[in-house]
């Protein structure tokens, strides 16, 4: 019996140096899957925004904004803005800008190891499409 319990105290060291490891690692992926999926959302929301706003009739800007936040209403982590320029005139540009932030779950964390990381993580993502005449 004793010749047992000790071979299982080496799996048990073993686990305590690994586990905490592969915690941190696991919190670091989460972090990247949220920023991925509001990169992705955003990214969406901008082309979306701009090719609505390129083919209105009347206030392409307006509509522009809309659309996009129309997009962006479903997704519930992370906050997001959207800025829309363009004149509405046949051939210039509509341009929908929507900036994210989400949260940071490892920046708590990682001033324990000495690493400073910011609270949120922040990006911006642009679309262009050309107004359409009509």
């Amino acid at each position: 019996m004793r010749k047992l319990l000790r071979d299982r105290r080496g799996e048990l060291d073993e686990a305590a140096l690994v586990l905490p490891v592969l915690l941190l690692i696991s919190l670091g992926l989460v972090n990247l899957g949220i920023l991925g999926f509001a990169a992705v959302n955003a990214g969406n929301a901008a082309n979306y925004g701009a090719r609505m706003g390129s083919v209105a009739q009347s206030n392409p800007t307006g509509v522009a904004a809309a659309s996009a936040y129309q997009m962006l209403s479903a997704v519930g982590v992370g906050t997001y803005s959207v800025e829309v320029s363009g004149s509405g005139l046949p051939g210039d540009m509509m341009v929908v800008q929507v900036n994210y932030s989400v949260p940071n779950f490892f920046g708590g964390l990682a001033s324990f190891f000495g690493v400073d990381t910011p609270g949120n993580f922040t990006s911006d993502v642009s679309s262009y499409f050309r107004q359409e005449g009509w």
